[in-house]
């Protein structure tokens, strides 16, 4: 549909950033689907075994479900704090006048921070000798009997490792959905708070139906996220204590770079691959159907 010359343009500009996608993206997938096929420890030759990883995975792996579960706590608490918290803030800063780039400026900070020093930080904060900011807190307003190791403990250290991750990218969230709710026609709110709308009303009824294409995008970029997170939870308690906070992501680092098992370690790859592409499908089909309805 395009002219000659502006096609000419867009492959120009579309095809270098399409082969480094291939590259960085599309090959090593390939490669890890390839590879979990075989049995191979990085030095002898690889053996191929067909489907015996994944038969191993689903089968004769409890790790792997125990990793499996944790994932999915570990995602439900991180889409609770990052989407929840962006609504809220985004929704507050819409109606104040002064401090709002401070705020918006602070709330994005943890965004742009290395993750070792968010791990460090949270270290401090959960520690319990000496005791750090959270059980100082708890000892303050006279609830010392909760106080706690929070990352050894394993009632709790799966909730632990979850919060620096949702605090960690609330404010980039939030950036993306003030945006959005900047961009609703004011006219429409103020007609409706004329006919007697309460606040619920306006945001369920004008305000979330237009920013619902941003809400759909910020949730994908919120799940597939948390379904790789690694980084926090490696740093802090690299899945201990015993597979208490371990994920499929610091599980397959373990198999591959410890257990040197990379054909098993890709099978669990492909798998947090399927995981993702699910997850994002079920997202547009919940979220499209009540949009049509």
């Amino acid at each position: 549909m395009l002219p000659g010359r502006s096609g000419l343009s867009v492959a120009v500009f579309l095809i270098p950033p399409l082969l480094l996608y291939g590259l960085a993206v599309l090959l090593p997938i390939v490669q890890s689907l390839v590879l979990s096929f075989f049995r191979w420890d990085g030095i002898t030759d690889m053996r191929f075994i067909g489907l015996d990883n994944y038969v191993k995975m689903f089968t004769r792996d409890d790790v792997f479900w125990t990793a499996f579960r944790n994932a999915i706590i570990y995602l439900a608490i991180c889409l609770v704090l990052q989407l929840g918290g962006a609504l809220a803030v985004a929704g507050l800063l819409t109606g104040i006048r002064r401090a709002r780039e401070l705020v918006k400026t602070l709330y994005l900070l943890p965004a742009v921070i290395s993750t070792v020093a968010i791990a460090i930080l949270f270290q401090r904060i959960y520690s319990l000798e000496p005791v750090g900011l959270l059980n100082q807190i708890l000892d303050w307003v006279g609830l010392d009997g909760l106080q706690t190791a929070w990352l050894s403990n394993v009632q709790t250290v799966l909730t632990a490792v979850s919060i620096p991750e949702g605090w960690r990218f609330t404010g980039l969230y939030m950036l993306i959905i003030y945006a959005a709710l900047m961009a609703v026609p004011r006219e429409l709110e103020e007609a409706a708070r004329l006919d007697g709308a309460s606040w619920w009303q306006v945001f369920w009824q004008i305000r979330f139906p237009h920013i619902r294409p941003v809400w759909i995008t910020t949730t994908i970029m919120a799940t597939t996220f948390a379904l790789r997170g690694f980084d926090i939870p490696y740093l802090l308690t690299n899945g201990g204590p015993g597979q208490a906070s371990e994920l499929l992501t610091t599980y397959m680092y373990k198999t591959a770079f410890v257990h040197t098992d990379y054909g098993y370690a890709s099978a669990i790859s492909v798998f947090i691959v399927i995981e993702c592409l699910v997850a994002v499908g079920l997202i547009f089909l919940l979220l499209r159907r009540k949009d049509a309805s």
